[in-house]
């Protein structure tokens, strides 16, 4: 008899001390677990999200599954079926897993599993788990000039906003890839040129007739990649003829707007010169009673005598 009272007090000084510091004996609640808290999948791949039960007495346990997007949940297993955005597309395994047959960008999401178990001293536990959902980059949008000119400078861009995570770029040049820094290859030693693999930025500083060529962007990250069709630049040499004709021709288009600043210039003085003397008609003179004077002229007197 006081073998077994003294192992009565020892299982409740064990528990007591399991319960202190926090820890339950699994036969005394429900306990959870997953093999992955952060989960990566490939869009329209499946992925399993794990809720391990590693003890339980109840029988038939009450489980959810909730959806937890930009901190609002949402039920993905409820009441014993699957709904919300997963309808269709998934279904429990036991013990309390969710299956997704193929999944989708708007999946990525926090997930959490709560098992409720009415007959265990600890009756409920929940595990928290995250998805993320790579997706494959799509065709990026290049842009290549077609023609530049030597020793001038020129931008080739290269981009593409559906790849999740965000995609890295490469450049291709007559289907040879670039090194990011040019000094590290034989082969490009001589290249003057800036990759940005974040942004899709191919920046020549000084162009050469070598850089002439057919160029190409590839997209990618974890979930695949992509490019976008080749596209031919050309380089010119300098036009030394045709930066003679246009300097001759801005140089006579110069002289020719003097001429004619010159020409109005001369214009509003004749206008003002004109309006500025007196032109009315003349006043004319007395006039002449030239008929009394031919008579003053031939007038008979008086002394005449035929």
């Amino acid at each position: 008899m006081k073998g077994c009272k003294m192992a009565m007090v020892r299982l409740v000084a064990l528990i007591v001390l399991y319960t202190s510091l926090g820890h339950i004996p699994s036969s005394l609640g429900v306990i959870l677990r997953t093999t992955d808290k952060i989960v990566w999948a490939n869009e329209f791949e499946p992925i399993e999200l794990t809720c391990l039960i590693e003890s339980i007495s109840t029988n038939n346990p009450r489980i959810e599954w909730k959806k937890i997007k930009n901190g609002v949940p949402s039920y993905v297993y409820f009441q014993n079926k699957i709904s919300g955005d997963l309808e269709n597309r998934a279904q429990l395994r036991e013990p309390a897993n969710i299956l997704i047959f193929n999944t989708s960008r708007a999946d990525t999401a926090e997930y959490r599993c709560e098992v409720a178990a009415i007959e265990d001293q600890r009756d409920f536990d929940e595990i928290l788990i995250s998805l993320a959902v790579r997706v494959k980059p799509v065709v990026p949008r290049c842009s290549v000039p077609e023609s530049v000119t030597v020793g001038t400078s020129t931008e080739l861009r290269c981009l593409e906003n559906e790849g999740f995570p965000a995609s890295q770029y490469r450049w291709f040049h007559n289907n040879e890839e670039l090194p990011q820094d040019p000094k590290t290859s034989q082969r490009f030693v001589n290249f003057s040129y800036i990759i940005n693999p974040d942004t899709g930025s191919l920046k020549f500083r000084r162009v050469r007739k070598e850089d002439a060529g057919k160029y190409y962007c590839q997209a990618k990250n974890d979930a695949g990649n992509a490019q976008c069709p080749p596209k031919t630049m050309d380089v010119c040499d300098v036009d030394v003829l045709g930066i003679f004709l246009q300097s001759c021709g801005g140089l006579m288009a110069v002289v020719t707007l003097i001429f004619v600043i010159y020409l109005m210039k001369r214009l509003c003085c004749y206008k003002s010169v004109y309006n500025g003397n007196n032109y009315n008609t003349p006043a004319q003179a007395p006039a002449v009673d030239y008929a009394d004077a031919d008579e003053g002229h031939f007038r008979h007197k008086s002394s005449f005598i035929i």
